[in-house]
């Protein structure tokens, strides 16, 4: 659910867009800017996501 991993990418901090509308509610919009901060988010999503 992609409401339920948004929530928990922002409970580690990291900021996401989630549009909770028809036909766009199952996806994210992620802008990274650095390579530290996709490293990370990559790190997060591997340990404590999925």
């Amino acid at each position: 659910d992609a409401g339920q991993l948004a929530q928990q990418l922002r409970e580690q901090g990291i900021i996401v867009r989630y549009f909770n509308k028809p036909r766009i509610n199952q996806f994210l919009r992620i802008t990274v800017g650095t390579d530290e901060q996709n490293e990370r988010l990559v790190q997060t999503l591997k340990q404590d996501i999925l």
